[in-house]
């Protein structure tokens, strides 16, 4: 599962990548600096691994992670293949999510692709590219399927009624996700891969003063997408780079509380992806490794389990779980089992966020 970064050229899509991951993609004061799709997987910053790893003393942690590709800078007509446009939206496609930067921030040496700062703006012209997008593909799709609607298939018919509401909503300026679908629908809208369809954090860049409370830019935003299954997040990525720079902890702390925050900004964006993403985490925990592990929301225990190896998945017999508010309480797996907190969990287990689970199985 991984979550694409997107936005015009300039915003701060690639300096924002760089702070997630790490991973030093090109950053440039012009257009088009990046041109492959950088890929980085980040850790996933969870304080409750933390406390496991404070009450194990394991010989090594090994955190959940998500990934994030640094799309390259769409550009009005990108639909059309203006810029390096289809290759853009492609790489859209191949993405869970999307994490979509607007500039909301005023400075001169930094020039606008359009001229002027103005984030609903540039919100609407990748809005509208991505919505061309999806329209081509769901004209293409129709003459298929009316064709397949005339000779009585119900599935045919069903879908038929989908992509008319899908059309007349992208001939509207609206995305797909803005629709409201039944689970049936929703199973075979998914299949569809839309590109307007994926769940969307905006990620409002603004400058270091306007870090804590955002500013009159983010109001603008917060406006406009308020009708949308959207969630936003004020974030000053240039400040965020620089406190990434800083090697000493202490130092890193400072910065952030001169500025008013508790942690880095980043810190809350990836949390964000991965719940936007439909991830959550289970935790293993024995003296030689304490591990978070990523699953989707809704998996049982043997899909659980299936993550750590195949095998287990095969031959799950049970999984003994213990509550993460257990495990703290008491303090240890020992007297957990000593209060009879330890629970036995079958295959019908729907695993809930922070389990700390250990499996059986047989092969």
């Amino acid at each position: 599962m991984k979550a694409g970064i997107v936005g015009l050229p300039n915003v701060g899509k690639s300096t924002l990548f760089n702070c997630l991951s790490n991973a030093k993609a090109q950053s440039a004061n012009f257009p088009f600096c990046t041109i492959e799709p950088n890929l980085g997987v980040v850790n996933v910053p969870d304080s409750r691994l933390e406390k496991l790893e404070e009450l194990v003393d394991p010989e090594k942690v090994i955190p959940a992670t998500v990934e994030i590709v640094d799309i390259a800078g769409l550009v009005r007509g990108a639909s059309k293949g203006e810029g390096l446009g289809n290759q853009f939206l492609a790489n859209i496609r191949e993405t869970d999510a999307i994490l979509h930067v607007l500039r909301c921030f005023d400075n001169d040496n930094i020039v606008h692709v359009d001229g002027s700062v103005d984030p609903i703006r540039d919100k609407e012209t990748i809005d509208i590219e991505l919505q061309l997008k999806d329209l081509e593909a769901v004209e293409k799709r129709l003459e298929k399927v009316k064709r397949a609607a005339k000779t009585g298939s119900k599935e045919a018919k069903l879908e038929l009624e989908i992509l008319e509401n899908i059309q007349a909503t992208l001939l509207e300026g609206r995305s797909v996700r803005t629709i409201e679908f039944s689970e049936k629908e929703e199973e075979l809208v998914k299949s569809m891969q839309f590109i307007t369809a994926k769940p969307v954090l905006y990620v409002c860049n603004v400058d270091e003063s306007s870090a804590k409370d955002g500013n009159a830019y983010v109001e603008k935003v917060r406006e406009a997408v308020k009708d949308e299954d959207a969630e936003i997040i004020v974030l000053a990525v240039g400040t965020e780079a620089d406190i990434a720079e800083l090697d000493d902890y202490e130092e890193r702390q400072m910065f952030l509380s001169d500025i008013g925050l508790e942690e880095p900004g980043v810190s809350r964006l990836i949390r964000s992806a991965y719940t936007l993403l439909d991830l959550q985490t289970y935790f293993t925990a024995g003296v030689k490794e304490v591990r978070a592990w990523t699953i989707p929301v809704g998996s049982t225990a043997p899909q659980a389990a299936g993550v750590i190896h195949t095998d287990f998945e095969k031959g799950f017999i049970r999984a003994e779980t213990i509550s993460y508010a257990d495990y703290v309480e008491y303090g240890s797996e020992a007297k957990v089992k000593e209060a009879g907190k330890v629970r036995v969990e079958g295959k019908e287990y729907v695993v809930a966020d922070g389990d700390v689970m250990h499996f059986r199985f047989n092969v």
